[in-house]
């Protein structure tokens, strides 16, 4: 089946109805401490909680959302929802963004118009892009999840497959998070019409050779400091890695639970997020999520990928890519990274973090464009 069919989101009214609902009655923790050394602080969590429940319009996120073209096809047996957003400009160059967990595809909503209507936000219209911009397999309205083994390689041949059933015979790919993943794949892949591809993260680490951390940069340092903070809290990336089947009941049975969950990576183990990162934002990835009720799949990519080591593995990605590095996010960094990738482009960014498409979106969308504007021109 190559179908490709118009998709427009409509939760019904009982369904919001529903969540506010639940929200009024939640059961709240007990917890021993009220800082964040052991998970979300209950004090933080009932404030995203009140606003979800009093003052978030789910309808107005849904008719930005909804302002998007949408559709619907299905590839491996995967029902695979996305964007797609032609530019008008005449030379635009095809590009797939794929976003990671628990994230959803309005991490990109900051970064549509200047990547398609580059000439419309005041940039070089020279270099525009049609974009293309999937829910990951089990994520969001991908759903449901056909089976329990879509990785970051599998999903990967997907995306190529959906770009050329588009009519795209040459296209370009970026992500960050479970996106980067998928988008190294791609450049081990090395599909046929792959020009390059654009990552937030390379998640390459040391071998333990000796020396080998002496030539690390300040910033480089930061980085690996900031993953040893993930290494040593990232609870939910233990879970999904082994028991997300448990996990999914209290998802899809708990806004609350849902919200807490997805609310560690993107607000952080420490709280500094939580003054900066856009509120309304997560609450639209958290809708997402809980009308889906995709909280337990989602979760899958996670035991999926560990099973085959996709999007960590140093097999040979002759594809060329560039990174983007932002210094609050966990690390990259460069000299392990060329062990196994065509390194053309490298960026250190002055700020920005993990969901840079939606926290410092200026940065990345002039990395992107002159990453592929250097390949194009070449």
């Amino acid at each position: 089946m190559t179908e490709i069919a118009p998709f427009k989101i409509s939760v019904p009214d009982a369904d919001i109805a529903d969540l506010k609902d639940r929200l009024s009655k939640t059961r709240w923790p007990q917890l021993t401490t009220k800082d964040w050394s052991r998970g979300q602080p209950v004090d933080f969590i009932r404030e995203l909680a009140t606003q979800w429940q009093t003052d978030f319009d789910w309808r107005k996120h849904e008719a930005a959302l909804n302002a998007i073209p949408q559709f619907t096809t299905v590839i491996d047996g995967q029902t695979i929802h996305f964007f797609h957003v032609r530019s008008s400009a005449p030379n635009a160059f095809p590009l797939i963004l794929t976003h990671g967990w628990p994230s959803t595809v309005a991490e990109f909503l900051d970064v549509i118009g200047p990547l398609s209507d580059p000439a419309g936000h005041g940039l070089d219209p020279s270099i525009a892009f049609d974009l293309v911009i999937p829910s990951l397999p089990g994520f969001g309205f991908s759903m449901p999840l056909s089976a329990p083994d879509w990785e970051a390689s599998r999903t990967a041949a997907a995306w190529d497959i959906l770009m050329k059933r588009l009519g795209y015979a040459r296209y370009g790919a970026q992500g960050g998070d479970g996106g980067a993943m998928v988008g190294r794949e791609l450049g081990i892949l090395a599909p046929e019409g792959l020009v390059g591809v654009h990552l937030q993260q390379i998640f390459a680490f040391p071998t333990g050779a000796e020396g080998e951390m002496d030539a690390l940069t300040p910033f480089e340092l930061k980085g690996m400091g900031n993953y040893e903070a993930f290494a040593k809290n990232s609870g939910y990336a233990d879970i999904q890695s082994k028991r997300p089947g448990t996990l999914a009941y209290g998802l899809v049975d708990s806004p609350v639970g849902q919200m807490a969950w997805n609310s560690e990576l993107f607000f952080g183990f420490d709280g500094r997020a939580a003054k900066t990162f856009d509120r309304e934002r997560f609450l639209t990835h958290a809708s997402i999520f809980w009308f889906t009720a995709t909280g337990g799949t989602a979760a899958e990519f996670y035991i999926a990928n560990m099973a085959t080591g996709a999007g960590y593995r140093e097999l040979p990605n002759p594809t060329p890519t560039g990174v983007a590095v932002f210094p609050d996010d966990f690390v990259s960094v460069r000299s392990f990274a060329e062990r196994s990738n065509n390194i053309v482009h490298w960026t250190e960014m002055p700020r920005g973090g993990h969901f840079a498409a939606s926290d410092a979106p200026d940065l990345l969308v002039e990395d992107i464009r002159k990453f592929f504007g250097q390949l194009l021109k070449g």
